[in-house]
C-alpha cells in the first residue's frame, strides 16, 4: 500500500524557523513565539553547550558538530510535529541548505514550515553582540571576527525556496 502524501498527512503543527545574523534577535523571537499554547522551543545554543561545550572553540567545529546535533534532532522534531506539536526551532536558518533540511522536517511530518526573517543592519547586529558578551547571559559569545566570518556565509531567503516568509520587526 502506497504511502499517503504530505498534503493528506497534514497535523495542523508549524514548524517556526527563524533566519538572522547573530545577535539579530532570534532567540528573542523563538523565546516569544513559543510562549503560544501547545508551542515547544528547541534551541540549538543550549544543546551545542550541553553536548559538545568543551569542544566548540572555532567556528570549524560548530560546522562539524551542529550536524551531528541536526542528525540527532531532525527525526526528534519530526514526530513532535506529527503528533501535533507547533516546533519553534531555534537554530540559524542562515543558509539555502540549512532552511531545505529545516522544511524537510516539516514536510516529513506533514506539518507546514513557516520563516521568520530578522533583516537586522550588522551595525545593529555587532553592537548587540558586545552587550550581550560583556552581560555573559548567553550560552557563547562570539567574537567581531567570527561575527563577520559567518556573515559571509548568511544567505538571505528567496521565494523559490517554497517557504512562507514572515519579515519580523
Amino acid at each position: 500500500m502506497p504511502l499517503p502524501d504530505a498534503a493528506s498527512r497534514m497535523t495542523g503543527a508549524t514548524l517556526h524557523l527563524v533566519c538572522g545574523k547573530i545577535a539579530a534577535g532570534k532567540s528573542t523571537l523563538c523565546a516569544r513565539l513559543a510562549a503560544a499554547p501547545g508551542t515547544l522551543l528547541i534551541g540549538e545554543d543550549f544543546w551545542m553547550k550541553r553536548l559538545f561545550g568543551d569542544e566548540l572553540r572555532e567556528v570549524a567545529d560548530y560546522v562539524r558538530l551542529s550536524a551531528r546535533l541536526r542528525a540527532a534532532m531532525g527525526p526528534h522534531v519530526a514526530e513532535l510535529l506529527g503528533a501535533g506539536l507547533d516546533i519553534v526551532l531555534d537554530f540559524p536558518a542562515n543558509t539555502v541548505a540549512t532552511r531545505a533540511w529545516m522544511k524537510g522536517i516539516a514536510e516529513a511530518a506533514g506539518a507546514r514550515a513557516k520563516l521568520h526573517l530578522l533583516d537586522v543592519p550588522d551595525e545593529t547586529c555587532l553592537a548587540r553582540l558586545r552587550r550581550r558578551n560583556a552581560a555573559g547571559e548567553h550560552e557563547f559569545a562570539a567574537t567581531d571576527a567570527q561575527f563577520a566570518l559567518i556573515t559571509r556565509h548568511f544567505e538571505p531567503p528567496r521565494p523559490e525556496e517554497g517557504l512562507e516568509i514572515v519579515a519580523e520587526g
